[in-house]
């Protein structure tokens, strides 16, 4: 009789990102010095490229994988772009935003106290993946969210 196992692994959480990079190891170095991340393996193919590798930045794991055009994974920079950004919350935001821009990512936004109560920037590293980085400073209402967003935009929600 075979053991029952867990739905979702221990430490695992609902959501994973998966990331498809042009060079999925530079890309996992790249995160351990940008992000303090920890690297939890690396599964390489006969062919050298990573079929399945998985890092650990604070309390939450992201799965890598190398492009394989042959099975329809390309990174954003195939693409041109890609709609998502990964959000990283962080003990001091803009520390860690230099640290990321200091490893090689690139500023899009600076760091920001933002109408919602995070101060939060956004970087895009060296694969093409968007990352907004942000720290909690403060607990905003629905009510205080709206006023600020009408502040912010006038037209917002017209």
């Amino acid at each position: 009789m075979s053991k029952a196992v867990d739905a979702i692994p221990a430490g695992m959480h609902s959501v994973t990102p998966h990331l498809v990079c042009d060079g999925a190891g530079a890309a996992i170095d790249f995160y351990v010095k940008a992000f303090g991340a920890t690297d939890q393996g690396r599964m390489p193919g006969p062919d050298g490229r990573l079929m399945h590798a998985q890092i650990r930045i604070g309390d939450s794991y992201v799965m890598l994988v190398d492009e394989n055009r042959q099975f329809g994974m390309l990174g954003p920079k195939a693409l041109n772009g890609s709609p998502v950004t990964i959000h990283l919350y962080v003990d001091d935001v803009d520390r860690s935003f230099e640290r990321a821009v200091g490893a090689g990512a690139k500023s899009v936004m600076a760091p920001a106290d933002m109408f919602w109560g995070d101060r939060y920037g956004v970087l895009e590293d060296p694969f093409g993946h968007r990352w907004s980085v942000a720290t909690h400073q403060r607990e905003v209402s629905p009510d205080e969210m709206q006023q600020a967003i009408k502040a912010f935009d006038p037209k917002c929600g017209t």
